[in-house]
C-alpha cells in the first residue's frame, strides 16, 4: 500500500471566502501515483473548514448569508471567547462546515458525483492557513 502526504497552504485576503481546490487535491492524487484507495483532505486551522458541495456562485452567497444568520461576527462583546480576539463566530462557522473530507479514489480519479467539488471554507483569514492532504491505498 502507498501513502502520500502534502500540505496546500491558502491567504485568503478577506474575512471570509470559499476556494475550489479540487484541482489542487487531482494534482496530489496524480502526484502520489495511487489509482485505488481513499483520499483524506482537511482544514489545519481551526477557524477553517473543507468541504464537498457545488461551485456555484449562488450557492456560495447563500452559505455567507445562512452562516452569519446562524454566527453572527457582531456584535463580537456577545461572544466569552472573544477576549482579546474577535473570531468565535468563524470557530462555530467551522464546526457547522466541517474539518473533512474523504474521497474514494477509483481508477486513478476523484469518485465523484456529477456537481462535487471540494472546497476550502475560510472563516477568519487575513493570514496564510494550510490543508493537508492524505492519499492511501494502492
Amino acid at each position: 500500500m502507498k501513502s502520500f502526504r502534502k500540505e496546500l497552504w491558502f491567504n485568503v485576503p478577506g474575512r471570509r471566502g470559499f476556494v475550489n481546490i479540487t484541482r489542487d487535491v487531482e494534482a496530489c492524487l496524480k502526484e502520489s501515483g495511487v489509482t485505488e484507495g481513499l483520499c483524506l483532505v482537511n482544514a489545519m486551522h481551526i477557524t477553517a473548514s473543507v468541504f464537498i458541495n457545488d461551485d456555484e456562485s449562488g450557492l456560495h452567497h447563500d452559505y455567507e448569508v445562512w452562516l452569519e444568520k446562524l454566527a453572527p461576527h457582531e456584535p463580537v462583546s456577545g461572544y466569552r471567547h472573544n477576549v482579546g480576539e474577535d473570531n468565535v463566530d468563524a470557530h462555530m462557522k467551522r464546526q457547522i462546515m466541517g474539518r473533512e473530507v474523504v474521497v474514494a479514489i477509483t481508477e486513478g480519479r476523484l469518485d465523484f458525483g456529477t456537481w462535487e467539488r471540494i472546497f476550502y471554507g475560510e472563516f477568519d483569514g487575513r493570514r496564510k492557513k494550510r490543508v493537508l492532504v492524505k492519499i492511501i491505498g494502492e
